[in-house]
């Protein structure tokens, strides 16, 4: 159901982000937590790779457009969609327990005896 890579654009998104909303942009354009893809920037600075994490990060957020606001009613019905999905599935989950004890109780030695003592 997720669009593939090569059908979504890549945007920058300053609503989400912390500076200039490049990490918000490329967190959803990889389906991925914005959260990894900030851990990672912090890790490549660290490691040496300071002076090209810096021009690559203000070369997205200067490139890059802003996301427009028609973008978000895509991924809000896409983000419903699947909310729906897991509620549905969680529902599911919920009624064959429910329907697996009722199942296990009616062949149950004690319903029998307790059905029998009803009918005295």
């Amino acid at each position: 159901m997720n669009p593939s890579v090569s059908a979504r654009k890549l945007w920058r998104d300053p609503q989400r982000g912390k500076l200039m909303g490049v990490c918000a942009g490329l967190s959803e354009y990889l389906n991925v937590p914005v959260t990894l893809i900030r851990i990672m920037v912090i890790i490549s600075l660290f490691i040496g790779l300071f002076m090209i994490t810096v021009v690559v990060y203000f070369s997205l957020g200067y490139f890059l457009e802003k996301r427009p606001p028609s973008a978000d009613g895509e991924n809000a019905a896409a983000a419903d969609a699947s909310a729906l999905l897991e509620a549905l599935e969680s529902e599911a989950g919920s009624n064959e327990r429910r329907l697996r004890d009722i199942e296990r109780y009616v062949t149950s030695e004690t319903f029998s005896v307790r059905s029998r003592f009803r009918q005295l």
